[in-house]
């Protein structure tokens, strides 16, 4: 049942069902139980005012004694039903005579001890009231048929549930009524959700709308505040991205056409190395957009089947090699014994590339970049350590922000992507990206990743092998 209005409808029912049902049960059972004294009390009654009667002509009990009784009934004759007059009486003497009986008596006796009793009498049970008067030596039995007393029970149970029958469809409807005007709010709600383009992402109002429905309707605007958030975002990154294409596919095309109209070999050949260095500015800038847009997206990033970090940092030491060998930069790598898997390869890599390679750009010829995997404590720490300019105090604020160069951006080239990408994919990992100047001149790059991940999908494992795998080194 997915309706929330019949789901209400049917509790509501169902509870209204069960409350009255109960109460139908406790009233039976409580008119069966006072009735029950009240019927207990007229046998009680009966059977003393014929040992009364008795007593005052002289203890002698007469044929037609116990018809007495049909002078005070157990229920007045008010119409159609045989309630009345249904009390039997019998007198016995102790000498075990029967002495006198109303009409309709059965042949046996009625009970064979004092007080309240009951027995079953020529196929009947009767209910009995046995009073004894030893100066007399009689014994009063005055009696009703069970069955009696259950049939009042009955019209009474039957007189509250002909009226429930007929009021039953009756509340169903009210309660019907009732739980669709509640949750009117809600369809008005969705109405204006409905009616609503998907350009309009202004908040909704909350004036009038019920207590139950604000936090939805926070809720709402909240996301209507995020997607406008990330739609703005996307249109800054379509433009900037388009901007960055356009700077280096026109010096591509320039520089193909003075290699077309070259004079002489030289011409051409410096032509064509511009080429060649505008298509890897242009493809470091499409890598790095197809990364930003995995960080900022790494909703199922993870991987079934957890990776070497020393091996992930070697491989992108690997990648950068032959960068660091054509700007005159060493690499060195240092891993130690650190040995820690993650199912984040897709997200760490992008990162740990990035900030060797801005490391490589950044620095002079000679100089060296040191790439470092440790383990302190509970957390996994990735260094990048360079001797370049370093990253001016008014910058630092806004280095991971997308599309920002800095002052000291290496030759003016780069795209303003790399440690926003590095930024995001760390904060997809939960981790922490940590930039400081380093002793003696350069910059220091940290990202501290924990032990033990935020969630399943981004779990971390410390000293767990591999098969097949080893920690590089």
């Amino acid at each position: 049942m997915n309706s929330i209005r019949r789901r209400l409808f049917v509790i509501l029912l169902a509870a209204t069902g069960v409350i009255w049902l109960s109460a139908v049960v406790w009233i039976q059972h409580s008119t069966r139980t006072e009735l029950g004294h009240v019927l207990d009390r007229r046998l009680q009654e009966s059977a003393q005012m014929v040992a009364s009667l008795i007593r005052r002509n002289g203890g002698i009990a007469g044929p037609d004694a116990a018809a007495l009784v049909d002078e005070a009934p157990a229920l007045p004759d008010t119409g159609g039903h045989d309630f009345a007059r249904q009390l039997i009486c019998q007198v016995w003497g102790f000498d075990g005579r029967l002495k006198s009986e109303s009409d309709g008596a059965p042949s046996g006796q009625l009970a064979e001890q004092q007080g309240f009793s009951e027995r079953e009498v020529d196929g009947e049970v009767w209910r009995v009231y046995t009073h004894v008067d030893a100066d007399l030596g009689i014994r009063v039995m005055v009696g009703d048929a069970r069955f009696i007393r259950d049939r009042l029970v009955h019209g009474v149970v039957m007189g509250l549930l002909a009226p429930a029958m007929l009021i039953l469809p009756l509340l169903a409807a009210l309660i019907w009524l009732a739980v669709r005007g509640g949750l009117a709010p809600l369809d008005r709600l969705a109405q204006a959700l409905s009616r609503r383009p998907a350009t309009d992402l202004s908040p909704l109002k909350e004036g009038s709308a019920p207590s139950e429905l604000r936090p939805m309707i926070e809720a709402l605007n909240g996301l209507f505040h995020r997607v406008e958030g990330l739609r703005e975002r996307e249109r800054s990154f379509t433009a900037f991205a388009a901007h960055e294409l356009k700077t280096p596919l026109a010096g591509l095309k320039t520089q193909a056409q003075v290699a077309t109209l070259a004079p002489d070999a030289a011409t051409r050949g410096r032509a064509l190395a511009q080429i060649a260095r505008g298509v890897d500015r242009t493809d470091r800038l499409v890598r790095q957009l197809l990364d930003m847009t995995a960080a900022e997206n790494a909703i199922d990033a993870a991987q079934p089947h957890p990776q070497d970090g020393a091996r992930i940092l070697a491989e992108v030491a690997d990648e950068l090699a032959g960068l660091a060998q054509a700007r005159g930069v060493a690499l060195r790598l240092e891993t130690g014994q650190a040995e820690w898997r993650t199912t984040q390869a897709a997200l760490l890599a992008p990162a740990l590339r990035n900030l060797p390679e801005n490391a490589i750009l950044a620095s002079p010829a000679g100089a060296a970049v040191d790439a470092r995997l440790l383990r302190a404590g509970e957390a996994v720490r990735f260094s990048v350590l360079d001797r370049g300019p370093g990253i001016a105090e008014a910058d630092r604020p806004h280095v991971t922000e997308r599309f920002y160069r800095g002052a000291a951006s290496p030759s003016g080239g780069g795209s303003g992507l790399g440690l926003s990408i590095v930024a995001a994919a760390v904060k997809a990992m939960g981790g922490e990206l940590r930039l400081s100047p380093r002793d003696g001149g350069g910059e220091q790059a940290e990202i501290i990743l924990p032990g033990r991940a935020r969630s399943a999908p981004r779990e971390l494992w410390w000293n767990r092998p591999a098969a097949g795998k080893q920690s590089g080194g």
